[in-house]
């Protein structure tokens, strides 16, 4: 038999907070109470004529992960599982399963997909980056994988990013395998592939660092305007938009403008704004500027089609293991609550959404007995910040009746007698304005499993 129980927790916040009282079980609600009166993205960005997506994570689509997934956006980009490493690690043998389940996730949920990237530099399997091959060799491997992909999934990609950040930064061709086998026009083959092989998809060139008006998009906008003149297939240009937290180019309207200018769609492709970890409100406030501005810039472009972001929880995140100490970057916190982000791209796209809580300058603990049966539960605590953060926690109660912690995880919990130590593990140790971590246990019970008496560690 389950039941379910919740408490307030008193908890003291190591070297930070003290005796803060824990207030309801609202923020234990996370993502779901935040926002069942706010119109999804996907219908906001509709209304503007826009579609705004996400990259997702392939086995990740269940649970509170795929229903944001599903509900929030009208467009899926495969983080890794359409790449060449991924879909043949091996000469001649595919592996499609990632890509497929993402294809049909979308296709279930009314979304469109966003082929990512058929040519590119890295994640490339070590069969081909390792091979020494002729340039009519090279040519037929490139044509080959291009046919193979694109015609897999043709009819259900509505765009490719076809090659993928050509240039350097100060606007000369990377040096890779394909342009120093094949010269510059590499690309236009790839585009002229694709086109063969799905003649409805539209084909796009992905960059990053090229979201405002500078050497390298100049060399990414010569290339358009070359590759139009020559009658070569080009619909549109994605600008990454990995961007840092203050840093939205002043110029990124100018240069989404310049492009659409040329005939072909832009797309923000890859959107994420990081920052200096810890988070706070002020860094957060910020964020949610940068991207209301990013969105923004997209809605005044009548050519601005799609506006993704990169993941859109925190914990699915490729910044915090590639810039170290900077994170944060995302729509959504780790336990999938939307931040002050998330409402500023609503916001932009003229959503009137329901803000966030307003700041009660605390950090607040709300203990749960989330599962019970006859000899022993599931116990789960909360920590949440509003108007306050954490760089460490450590969450204190005393037993009443005996219970007994056999197991816990993200978090290192301590028992002696009645009384229960719990503190954060390695990982989970910041807490951010208007964010929150949960960690877990399994205890033991007989005869009666009375919630805990409130005490301070």
């Amino acid at each position: 038999m389950r039941t379910s129980r919740s408490s307030s927790l008193r908890i003291r916040l190591a070297a930070l907070l003290t005796g803060v009282t824990a207030v309801g079980a609202l923020l234990a609600a996370g993502m779901t109470s935040a926002q069942a009166a706010d119109t999804p993205l996907r219908d906001l960005a509709a209304a503007k004529g826009k579609v705004v997506g996400t990259a997702v994570t392939g086995s990740k689509l269940t649970g509170s992960y795929g229903d944001i997934a599903g509900a929030q956006f009208g467009s899926l980009t495969p983080g890794n599982a359409m790449k060449w490493g991924s879909v043949e690690p091996t000469q001649g043998t595919f592996n499609w399963a990632e890509a497929d389940q993402i294809v049909a996730f979308a296709q279930a949920h009314n979304q469109q997909v966003r082929g990512h990237t058929l040519v590119w530099h890295s994640q490339n399997p070590s069969w081909l980056t390792n091979g020494s091959w002729t340039a009519a060799q090279l040519s037929s491997l490139l044509q080959n994988h291009i046919g193979t992909e694109v015609g897999r999934y043709k009819g259900r990609i509505t765009a490719w990013d076809v090659v993928n950040e050509p240039f350097n930064e100060d606007g000369t061709y990377r040096s890779t395998l394909w342009y120093n086998g094949l010269g510059a026009d590499y690309i236009a083959s790839a585009l002229t592939w694709a086109r063969a092989a799905d003649p409805a998809a539209r084909l796009y060139i992905n960059d990053y660092n090229v979201e405002g008006v500078n050497a390298k998009s100049t060399a990414l906008y010569n290339l358009v305007k070359s590759l139009k003149e020559r009658g070569v297939p080009i619909d549109g240009v994605g600008l990454q938009a990995h961007l840092i937290l203050g840093q939205v180019p002043s110029t990124l309207q100018q240069n989404i403008q310049r492009f659409a200018d040329l005939g072909v769609d832009v797309a923000i492709t890859e959107l994420d704004i990081r920052m200096a970890l810890p988070a706070d409100s002020t860094k957060l406030a910020q964020q949610a500027a940068d991207y209301k501005a990013v969105t923004a810039a997209c809605v005044a472009v009548t050519r601005c089609v799609n506006l993704t972001v990169w993941g859109f929880t925190d914990s699915d995140s490729w910044v915090d293991s590639t810039f170290p100490g900077y994170g944060a970057a995302t729509l959504y916190d780790a336990n999938y609550a939307p931040k002050p982000a998330y409402y500023g791209v609503a916001e932009a796209l003229g959503g009137t959404t329901t803000t966030p809580p307003p700041s009660t300058g605390a950090c607040t603990a709300t203990y749960s007995v989330v599962n019970q049966w006859n000899t022993g539960f599931t116990g789960q605590v909360r920590i949440a910040c509003s108007g306050a953060s954490l760089s460490s926690w450590k969450a204190v109660w005393a037993y009443g009746a005996g219970q007994q912690i056999t197991q816990a995880w993200n978090a290192t919990c301590t028992q002696s007698g009645a009384a229960v130590s719990c503190v954060n593990a390695s990982y989970n140790g910041s807490v951010p304005d208007g964010g929150s971590v949960t960690f877990g246990f399994n205890a033991s019970w007989s005869g009666s499993n009375p919630l805990p008496t409130v005490t301070l560690g």
